[in-house]
């Protein structure tokens, strides 16, 4: 009987060793990444979620209301000029191969007098070259664009030059659906010959802002709907 019981001993022991000596086979788990503050092992910062970059019109504001107070002043009307051409082509930018200038982004809503978005306004755009020339035989720098649900666009155009007689200036009408058109122009801060010019309104000036690849802009419309 203690025979038994020594070899049985025996071999439980000789079982424990060999199993001990077995690499043991162990789901993998991933060890939370550390880092050492002050010497103390902590967790370790995660990447940042990639954000996408904000639009100017994005970035413009939160909501309408941040830009707007009611009741607001509707945009001033004021001349059509005489280069004005119907029927131009529906895109956001105006910008086009070996242009010339510098890029200007304007951006910013059309609102009503009491602030509410106007989703859908038509709002068409055109303007001189750098050189101060117009295009009258085609569509360079022309363009219309529709605000979306939120009330905003966004133009991307260059700067215009100077006209004979005239400022820098870049000319829009606008209207929201079913509404009356406003024509008038965008003027930019700071040109001496704002002072001489004949309709020049600084209700119609551009708030301008220097950017890494040129200039942005602001501006907001305000609109009747009826």
């Amino acid at each position: 009987m203690i025979k038994q019981k020594f070899l049985l001993a025996s071999l439980a022991m000789l079982l424990t060793l060999t199993a001990c000596g077995q690499p043991q086979q162990i789901a993998p788990t991933v060890a939370a990444p550390t880092a050492t503050v002050f010497g103390v092992p902590t967790l370790a910062a995660q990447p940042p979620i990639a954000q996408q970059t904000q639009s100017p019109t994005q970035a413009l504001a939160a909501s309408p209301e941040s830009v707007c107070m009611a009741p607001a002043q509707l945009t001033p009307a004021m001349t059509e000029g005489p280069y004005y051409k119907s029927n131009t082509p529906q895109r956001a930018s105006l910008l086009e191969a070996n242009m010339k200038g510098i890029k200007l982004v304007v951006s910013g809503y059309v609102l009503t007098t009491d602030c509410r978005p106007v989703a859908r306004a038509w709002l068409d755009f055109w303007q001189a070259d750098a050189s101060g020339q117009y295009d009258n035989a085609g569509y360079t720098l022309r363009g219309h664009q529709f605000t979306d649900e939120a009330g905003r666009y966004q133009l991307t155009t260059v700067i215009p030059g100077l006209y004979p007689g005239r400022t820098e200036h870049i000319h829009f009408k606008v209207q929201a659906p079913n509404g009356p058109v406003i024509t008038a122009q965008l003027f930019f801060p700071d040109v001496p010959q704002n002072k001489s010019d004949g309709i020049f309104d600084a209700k119609l000036l551009l708030n301008m802002k220097d950017a890494s690849d040129g200039k942005t802009a602001a501006f907001n419309f305000v609109v009747n709907t009826k």
